[in-house]
């Protein structure tokens, strides 16, 4: 999860959004440092600070996302319209931006407007539980990934999907999707162990990368770009480059 200010978080199946500070000293107890954050009413599925690391943004097996106060662990907005679990979230790349965009088990990804918890696009064309999202870097589009083996772009302005990325020989669902720095490339992670690169623009597959041993659960492309790291069952994180 993202770091700000020497703090990390992290979700669970107990229900919260812990964080812990990175700095500590070598003779404190790190487990009175951790701070609860949130409390939802199921298992936390995903978790981001906002732009500012007094904020955190989570998303939960409840079927909503919340918006929490680090300090004092208060309640600042929730959003509710999702029919089911809620499983991935992102957060608008601008420095002001205010919104967000959530996929879960109802098939549906949906933007929302952190301001006023409103959901202002929602779309739903998947066939499947979508398993992540991930905003173009540009901000104007947002890829998914999705168990019916498919990965999708949606055009925000356009308010439509415009692109699906897929195989007749890929069966298995996509865990995790991230853009390359340019946004030409769609990373994409699956359950058969391997990795799809996808032209953005063309919608082809142009690479596919082997070496985990299990179904790749996560992975995020480098802040300058240069290369991605993916995590897996198989107890690994890989760097590709």
């Amino acid at each position: 999860h993202p770091l700000r200010d020497r703090k990390y978080v992290y979700n669970g199946l107990d229900n919260k959004c812990s964080v812990y500070p990175l700095t500590f000293d070598k003779n404190e107890n790190m487990a009175a440092k951790k701070k609860s954050v949130a409390m939802h009413t199921n298992y936390l599925s995903a978790c981001s600070f906002t732009n500012s690391d007094m904020q955190i943004l989570t998303a939960s097996g409840d079927g909503t996302c919340a918006l929490w106060d680090v300090e004092s662990g208060q309640l600042l907005q929730s959003f509710h319209g999702h029919g089911a679990d809620v499983l991935c979230l992102d957060l608008a790349p601008s420095e002001t931006g205010n919104t967000f965009v959530s996929g879960g088990c109802d098939k549906k990804a949906m933007v929302w407007d952190m301001r006023t918890g409103q959901c202002i696009q929602s779309f739903e064309t998947h066939d499947s539980d979508i398993n992540s999202v991930r905003y173009y870097p540009s901000g104007d589009a947002f890829a998914s990934g999705s168990d019916d083996a498919t990965c999708r772009l949606y055009d925000l302005r356009a308010d439509r999907e415009v692109a699906i990325y897929s195989k007749e020989s890929i069966i298995f669902g996509a865990s995790s999707v991230d853009f390359s720095l340019s946004g030409r490339l769609l990373f994409a992670g699956y359950n058969d162990y391997t990795i799809n690169v996808w032209d953005v623009l063309k919608g082809a597959r142009v690479s596919i990368l082997f070496g985990h041993e299990n179904r790749v659960s996560t992975l995020r492309v480098s802040p300058d770009g240069t290369a991605f790291c993916s995590g897996s069952w198989d107890h690994t994180l890989r760097i590709w480059a």
